[in-house]
């Protein structure tokens, strides 16, 4: 083997172990970046996980939509590595978002008037305090027509050149937000996997809110119960807790609500010279609104009826003094009336209420009494005073009258029927003649099996006066 030959050979092997030595480099290197990649894909794996982690402790907490809204923007900020996010909610008012929570170092993701950039150059804080309260009308500019977006965008430049991602926010089918992170100009573009990762938080919070809105709106809803039977007690309270003893007499009533708290109610209220005032009203409306009116209406009739013995009178009182306090939209329909054991009369006015039934049981027949009388707040005393007068009738042994709210002769059968004035005359004149609780016990089983046992849709109250 000559010079040439050898120098050949050593070239060649030195150049062979040169591509082997630059093929280890780059394979080196590829690890290198495979090893780089894989721990980046960990990191935002963990924060990921940190991330859904630290969402599903904020809503078994319950919170409110800022904090909740506060902690879904900060933890996305941490995973895709953005500089700045808000969350707009709809607002109560149609047509409206409402930032629900903008993130220190957000770009502007609304159009801010010249103004307000005019005074951010002085003070930056004004930037910053007008993109956390400026509502966005549905439809203007980015974060307005996202709401109606059917998926997340990525925008590259949008805003002062920032690069944006932004997703609607759905739960159930219904529109409640929008997501957005942004990175400020000059910095990196959102990657490809940047927004698969971001769609997903979007779903995971678009979940979260919605159903932290639920929870929150079962437990209110729980607390409203709660209180409605509180109040509920407390108006049972107010009623009669036991029939009246009154010489000559025998009285029993019930009142049963169509709600939680009732607009009907009955009193009984003694009176000086061994008599007994007996009341019976009927509050237009039901719910609050009308157990609030019935408690005013009773307190009042309570006072007036000690100083007045009329009761016209007594009404026209309760009139004037309720007239000022009553919303437009309301009234009391109410009979009150006295029984003086001396004499077995009955003495009673009627101030728009339903009329009363007397049982006469000398002629086993019905008696319909109505005496004119204007409702309670419907005007402030001269009409109803110049209308509104007392009926007296004088009761017989065995005899017997029956006082009721609407919610009796209005009761509806299957095909809306009303149960009427001529079958509760019949019902009470087949049970008068075994005495006032029969008459209460009879009346309310009649109008049951009457509506098939449906829904009840108005309070009843009834009062039964027997004659001994």
């Amino acid at each position: 083997m000559n010079g040439f030959t050898t120098a050949l050979l050593n070239g060649l092997f030195l150049a062979l172990a040169l591509a082997l030595l630059m093929a280890l480099i780059n394979q080196r290197r590829k690890a290198k970046l495979i090893r780089q990649k894989f721990r980046e894909m960990e990191g935002e794996e963990e924060r990921m996980f940190r991330f859904l982690h630290d969402l599903g402790l904020v809503i078994g907490r319950e919170p409110s939509d800022s904090a909740l809204s506060r902690m879904i923007v900060e933890g996305v900020l941490k995973v895709v590595g953005a500089s700045g996010g808000a969350i707009y909610q709809e607002a109560q008012e149609p047509g409206f978002l409402n930032p629900a929570y903008v993130s220190e170092g957000c770009p502007p993701l609304i159009t801010v008037s010249p103004e307000i950039l005019g005074k951010a150059r002085v003070d930056p804080r004004a930037l910053e305090s007008h993109l956390r309260l400026a509502r966005v009308a549905v439809g203007d500019g980015l974060i307005g027509k996202a709401i109606s977006m059917p998926d997340a965008i990525r925008v590259q430049g949008e805003e002062e050149g920032s690069s944006v991602m932004i997703s609607p926010l759905r739960y159930a089918g219904k529109d409640i937000g929008v997501l957005a992170v942004a990175r400020r100009a000059g910095g990196d573009d959102f990657t490809d996997n940047d927004f698969a990762v971001f769609r997903s938080v979007a779903e995971q919070s678009s979940f979260a809110i919605g159903n932290a809105r639920v929870h929150r709106e079962v437990n209110e809803k729980k607390e409203i119960e709660g209180e409605l039977k509180n109040a509920r007690e407390v108006q049972r309270v107010l009623l009669p807790q036991e029939n009246p003893v009154i010489t000559g007499f025998r009285v029993n009533a019930t009142n049963v609500p169509a709600k939680i708290i009732s607009g009907d109610y009955y009193d009984y209220i003694d009176l000086p010279g061994g008599k007994l005032g007996v009341a019976i009203a009927d509050v237009s409306g039901k719910g609050v609104p009308a157990g609030l009116l019935m408690a005013m209406c009773r307190s009042l009739l309570r006072a007036v009826s000690l100083t007045h013995a009329s009761p016209s009178a007594v009404l026209s009182a309760v009139n004037r003094y309720l007239f000022p306090d009553i919303r437009e939209d309301m009234f009391i329909s109410m009979i009150y009336g006295i029984l003086d054991p001396a004499d077995g009369s009955l003495t009673f006015a009627r101030a728009g209420h339903e009329p009363a039934l007397i049982f006469r049981k000398a002629t086993g027949k019905v008696e319909i009494s109505k005496p004119k009388g204007l409702a309670l707040g419907i005007d402030s005393g001269n009409v109803f005073e110049r209308v509104t007068a007392d009926e007296r009738i004088t009761l017989a042994s065995g005899d017997c009258v029956l006082l009721y709210t609407d919610g009796v002769k209005e009761a509806l059968d299957a095909s809306e029927e009303e149960f009427g004035l001529e079958r509760l005359s019949e019902t009470f004149r087949e049970a008068a003649q075994l005495g006032a609780e029969a008459v209460v016990k009879q009346v309310q089983e009649v109008v049951k099996s009457f509506t098939c046992n449906g829904p009840q849709m108005d309070d009843v109250t009834i009062v039964a006066i027997e004659k001994r």
